[in-house]
């Protein structure tokens, strides 16, 4: 089942916003993230807010483009009452879930929606996710012509019984058909790898990075399989029908990988992201890493405004329920200070090719730079520049390098 919502201050029902967010917010760029919460399947190692059709209790896919434009007329009044200049959105974002499960006209009425009402800014990047059976090229020509730049593809591996073991139903060998589909609507390609599934070798993660590679993608993700609690991964793993993934591997996988893709011209911009040029960078992932503000639209969706968090009720159904009463679907949020801010930015900017400020740190995380310089975890030339950049063995130690950055209890602190 998906993770549980965090625990926070109940959320006003009209989704009204306090006053502390206008400080800055012309020096924030705006992003819009919309949450299609369904799959044809659940895979075994998901714990994302995601619902299959016989979990929807109700609850319409047919209805949701319709609910989502809903919320999104809701933002504009939102950000307007409380006074935030008029930011259209630089990028727009369609996670899931598989948004592609919905037709292709439903994704475009939803990017429709978020025209109307909130605006796009020239050049803005706008993505979908999507599984390699989820789209044709129709649908793909359909995307591109309301205004889709970038599609995100869900790879996840070349190898068949890798493929069985992460219970992703495609043909790896529909992959190259659907980039090929992507390019000649004019959409830039993204592919996402995982790496360390139960029963994955060195060879095959070599085997899926040559597959990957031989499409040329404009953008590649690798993300180390992580076994959450509750899912049905981990029941397999904790009744020993399949083993645990092993961390060493993990490693060697990792740098695997950032050798390959290093070789074959791509750039590593943040621990698990690669791209062939500047312009490539998912830059609205980039928004949520150096602190930028987002909406997030959909059931389970997390937003973002001026220190501002919250989250939306999890069910379809009963987000359908409140947009229908007229109330926003905010479930809770909290309001960070600026201790727990400044501890999110040494989190994740420290994760950035671009590295992080020195400066953003107390005097006992200054010290601490020379120590992972000496251990080879932080590029010295970077540091002598005023900059915290990880070395490929300081990426694969990221959580331990924040650790040494941070006073201990800021840095394991859960809520932050």
């Amino acid at each position: 089942m998906p993770s549980a919502l965090p625990i926070g201050d109940p959320a006003p029902a009209d989704g009204a916003l306090p006053a502390s967010v206008l400080v800055g917010a012309e020096d924030r760029a705006l992003g819009v993230y919309l949450h299609v919460p369904f799959c044809r399947v659940r895979c075994g190692y998901c714990d994302f807010n995601t619902y299959t059709a016989d979990q929807l209790r109700g609850a319409k896919r047919s209805d949701f483009a319709g609910q989502a434009a809903q919320e999104v007329a809701l933002a504009r009044r939102v950000l307007d009452a409380a006074g935030l200049p008029a930011r259209p959105a630089s990028t727009v974002f369609f996670g899931g879930g598989t948004p592609t499960l919905l037709p292709a006209p439903d994704l475009a009425h939803m990017l429709g929606a978020v025209r109307a009402s909130i605006g796009l800014a020239p050049g803005a990047e706008i993505t979908t996710e999507a599984n390699p059976d989820s789209v044709d090229a129709a649908a793909l020509r359909t995307l591109a012509d309301a205004g889709f730049t970038r599609v995100s593809f869900g790879m996840q591996s070349a190898v068949p019984h890798v493929l069985e073991v992460l219970d992703r139903t495609h043909d790896p060998e529909r992959v190259p058909l659907v980039v090929g589909w992507a390019r000649e609507a004019g959409l830039d390609v993204s592919l996402d790898l995982i790496y360390g599934a139960p029963g994955e070798s060195l060879e095959d993660w070599s085997r899926s990075l040559d597959a990957a590679l031989a499409l040329e993608p404009d953008h590649l993700s690798a993300y180390a399989l992580i076994v959450e609690e509750g899912t049905a991964l981990a029941r397999r793993i904790r009744s020993g029908e399949v083993l645990q993934p092993d961390d060493d591997l993990q490693a060697d996988m990792y740098e695997l990988a950032d050798e390959r893709l290093a070789a074959a011209g791509y750039d590593w911009y943040e621990v698990s992201n690669w791209a062939r040029r500047p312009d490539a960078r998912s830059r609205h992932n980039l928004a949520y890493w150096t602190g930028e503000d987002w909406w997030g639209v959909g059931p389970g969706a997390h937003s973002h405004v001026g220190g501002v968090r919250w989250w939306n009720v999890k069910h379809p159904a009963a987000y359908a329920q409140r947009l229908t009463a007229g109330l926003s679907p905010a479930a809770g949020r909290e309001t960070l200070d600026d201790a727990t801010r400044a501890v999110e930015r040494v989190l994740l900017e420290t994760r950035l090719a671009d590295g992080m400020p020195v400066d953003r740190l107390d005097a006992a995380g200054r010290r601490a730079v020379a120590g992972l310089i000496a251990d080879g975890l932080v590029e010295p030339s970077s540091a002598f520049r005023g900059r915290v950049v990880l070395t490929r063995s300081g990426r694969l130690l990221a959580d331990a390098v924040v650790r040494r950055l941070l006073p201990l209890e800021a840095a394991l602190d859960p809520a932050t």
